[in-house]
């Protein structure tokens, strides 16, 4: 906490009961760090509580129950880092704004992103989702589709989280097609217009 000005660089926080918690700061980097099976009820792989102007970058975020958790974060800068085989990769509340997420891996997640509001104030782009089911008719590697990360049922499980007991049903799935076709209860502007067709290079 108040851990201003701090650079974190070549860590690797594994199996921990809680996560690492960078709060209340400003100007903080961490890069190429590695965040491993941090797994468990209530357990992150990084929570960011009120962390400001910092840059996270190059990092791996590997089997952790939500890699990262951000909470009243704001102007945060999330360049090539990858996300694979996470229950969330990403856990963005509603009060975050003006964070970028550029670059990144989104890979074997079971929910790449969820948020808890319906306003949308960051910016995804040029991230690889293996979910993305566009296509590239120019053959310039991005896809010419916007791809929507935020499932339907990412949605109605932050609202109500027995909801899980239905994941991988049949239904579910339909519902989640739908709604990334035709966006209803998703926000609308939660989307990387500029999907990458292959994965971002992270070190």
């Amino acid at each position: 906490m108040f851990a201003h000005n701090n650079v974190y660089t070549g860590n690797i926080f594994k199996n921990n009961d809680a996560g690492v918690a960078v709060m209340y700061s400003r100007n903080v980097g961490m890069y190429k760090n590695k965040f491993l099976d941090n797994w468990g009820d209530g357990v992150y792989g990084l929570l960011l509580k009120d962390l400001t102007f910092s840059k996270i970058k190059h990092n791996i975020f590997n089997n952790n129950t939500a890699a990262i958790f951000m909470d009243g974060t704001s102007k945060v800068d999330l360049y090539n880092n990858q996300f694979s085989n996470n229950g969330w990769g990403i856990k963005l509340n509603a009060n975050c704004m003006e964070n970028r997420l550029m670059k990144n891996n989104f890979e074997n997640n079971t929910f790449d992103v969820s948020t808890s509001g319906s306003l949308v104030m960051n910016i995804f782009k040029n991230n690889h989702w293996d979910k993305y089911e566009g296509y590239d008719l120019d053959k310039d590697q991005i896809g010419d589709v916007p791809f929507h990360p935020l499932s339907l049922y990412s949605v109605l499980s932050e609202q109500n989280p027995m909801i899980m007991l239905l994941y991988r049903a049949f239904f579910v799935e339909i519902l989640d097609r739908s709604e990334r076709l035709i966006p209803s209860l998703t926000p609308e502007n939660f989307v990387d217009e500029k999907p990458e067709m292959k994965a971002n290079e992270i070190m």
